[in-house]
């Protein structure tokens, strides 16, 4: 797959922008895996309170890192089915912020984005305002791999499409889950998954 031919301009805009706000490199150089890392302390802030909560927020919390945990595998998936080199390959002329990875490390889609937006959705699924600032953090990040030469806009649009899609199954999953939860809530999961009973809450079956 030539990615080039469907956005190379965008990414050479993007470049250009990156040429001219030197004085951004290394907050994006940081962002681009820190963002992950602060998405991760959310997680585990959310999943903290909803031990006090009841058996649906800790279901939503715990989906989280089985949607990541998918979607990271789906986009390397897709990475090896479309072997899409990197940007940083097609165009070797044009320095980058970041060094290049090797040939065999794909572009299509951005593992990058999979793992913030599904993260990010999965956490709109717990709260809006946990979810909303995720989501902002994962757009930050998306810009990141572009800013830094690693990606194409598509392989991050790709990967956002991919992230969020995983993550909305929570929907269809929530009941099930909700009542796993409520099993382990009464076992010896229960310091980890929170106290039984909570507002009414009854082990089914």
């Amino acid at each position: 797959m030539d990615g080039g031919a469907i956005d190379g301009g965008w990414y050479l805009d993007v470049l250009e922008f990156a040429r001219a706000t030197p004085w951004l490199h290394g907050f994006f150089q940081v962002f681009t895996n820190a963002g992950l890392v602060l998405l991760a302390l959310v997680v585990a802030v959310a999943w903290w309170r909803a031990r006090r909560q009841d058996a649906g927020r800790m279901a939503a919390v715990l989906w989280v890192p089985v949607a990541v945990g998918l979607a990271y595998g789906l986009s390397n998936l897709v990475k090896i089915l479309v072997e899409e080199p990197r940007p940083c390959i097609r165009y070797p002329s044009v320095p980058t912020v970041a060094t290049c990875d090797f040939a065999t490390d794909y572009s299509f889609p951005s593992n990058h984005v999979t793992i913030a937006v599904s993260a990010a959705v999965a956490l709109l699924l717990v709260g809006r305002r946990a979810g909303l600032a995720s989501l902002a953090v994962a757009v930050l990040i998306g810009f990141s791999r572009v800013y830094l030469g690693a990606h194409y806009v598509h392989d991050v649009l790709a990967g956002a499409v991919l992230g969020a899609g995983v993550a909305l199954i929570g929907l269809l999953l929530r009941a099930p889950l909700t009542a796993v939860v409520i099993r382990l809530r009464s076992g010896r999961c229960r310091p980890l998954v929170g106290a039984a009973a909570l507002e009414g809450e009854r082990v089914l079956g």
